[in-house]
């Protein structure tokens, strides 16, 4: 081989690898708020399996440890997108500063997919929450407003009356294990994954899960919208492209978390799941905005207007406003 040809296969070798070179610096980059719980498994799926990559999107995820702090940091720029985000406090901002915060897909809880939990200490005779009268005085609630008055009216709506029936504690859901097993508490609602840890190392009871959707949405099969994949506006509109692949990259993960059960392996190093119950932990139903059926979205009107209702959204919502299917 002449030098000129070997000096051009050199040449022609360089420009590849600058031209693959380029083409990896190129992928935009998307700032991701990531509360680490199972609600947000389309996202840790959608890294893990390459499908962000596949639409040229790097994420730039940041922990953190409440959905306050997702939304204070959308507010300030600092975030463009969230794995997942609680609907309650989304749409409080949205009334503030209108469409500021909207929705690709929501998860639905409820019985079969299940979120939320009514647990009980060792000890405690009753098989239904009704049963709590009279048995259960000290009660615990996930922390936040939301949480706070749903569990309120889950225990109303079977009979009992706070103050007289019972007096309810607001618990970090990562204080709930060590509480119930140590009986601080009699009676608990908590929230994935602690439900289920507490059913595996014995520390509780299950007493009932789904318990929104049962009595507060009035179906044990309706599904609760309580939070959902979430986006600004300020990225739709000033990335629109970048916004639709990232769609894009969301609905396959959500499509390959509902025909591979083995896409739960994903909770294992991105959440607090203990490795060997992460096929056991409750994961709610996603959807895509644009496959929610009218159903779904009744559904999630009703508990909106539930929160509303009670003051955790300070006015009405009229929640299709809020979901928008971009990669369509």
């Amino acid at each position: 081989m002449s030098y000129r040809s070997a000096h051009k296969l050199t040449l022609a070798g360089a420009l590849v690898a600058l031209l693959a070179a380029t083409q990896a610096k190129a992928a935009d980059q998307v700032k991701v708020g990531v509360f680490p719980v199972s609600s947000a498994l389309p996202f840790f799926v959608a890294v893990e399996r390459g499908y962000f990559a596949e639409q040229g999107i790097e994420p730039v995820a940041t922990r953190m440890a409440s959905g306050t702090l997702i939304i204070q940091s959308f507010l300030s720029g600092d975030l463009e997108t969230a794995a997942a985000l609680v609907t309650t406090e989304a749409f409080n901002v949205n009334l503030v500063t209108k469409n500021t915060i909207l929705y690709l897909s929501i998860n639905g809880q409820n019985e079969e997919n299940r979120q939320e939990t009514f647990v009980i200490r060792k000890g405690i005779d009753a098989s239904s929450i009704k049963d709590l009268k009279g048995k259960a005085a000290k009660i615990m609630s996930a922390s936040g407003p939301a949480n706070v008055a749903f569990a309120k009216a889950v225990l109303k709506a079977n009979g009992m009356e706070e103050g007289k029936d019972y007096s309810m504690t607001d618990l970090p859901v990562n204080l709930h294990v060590s509480a119930m097993t140590a009986g601080t508490f009699d009676a608990g609602y908590t929230l994935e994954p602690a439900g289920t840890m507490l059913k595996a190392n014995g520390g509780a009871t299950e007493l009932e899960g789904g318990v929104v959707a049962t009595y507060i949405l009035g179906r044990k099969d309706a599904l609760a919208f309580a939070a959902g994949s979430a986006v600004t506006t300020k990225f739709v509109k000033e990335r629109p492209d970048v916004a639709r692949r990232y769609a894009i990259a969301m609905r396959k993960a959500i499509e390959t978390i509902n025909k591979d059960p083995s896409a739960r392996e994903s909770l294992k190093v991105n959440t607090s799941v203990p490795p060997e119950l992460v096929m056991q932990v409750g994961v709610p139903k996603f959807v895509m905005v644009d496959q929610a059926t009218a159903q779904n979205k009744a559904d999630f009107q009703k508990y909106m207007d539930f929160a509303t209702a009670q003051g955790v959204v300070k006015g009405q919502i009229d929640v299709t406003q809020y979901l928008v299917t971009l990669d369509k």
